[in-house]
């Protein structure tokens, strides 16, 4: 891991392409602001972990228990 102290308005490059703008910096937040392509995914971490969890979740479903579900379905019709 690379740390790194800035102040506001100072910036961090990464890869030529994607800057780092510390905005603002209060009591125990900090403000940052990114610049990137337009094709670059920017996702917060505790969003990426949330994404995550939903996909391992719906991934730990069995097949017998969603076809048992799918019969329970086709037979209240």
């Amino acid at each position: 891991m690379l740390v790194v102290t800035r102040k506001t308005e100072e910036s961090i490059i990464i890869a030529d392409n994607i800057e780092i703008v510390v905005l603002e910096v209060n009591k125990d937040r900090v403000k940052l602001g990114i610049i990137a392509p337009k094709d670059i995914k920017i996702i917060r971490n505790e969003l990426r972990d949330a994404q995550n969890a939903n996909v391992d979740s719906s991934q730990a479903v069995s097949k017998a228990a969603i076809d048992a579900l799918l019969k329970f379905g086709s037979a209240k019709k």
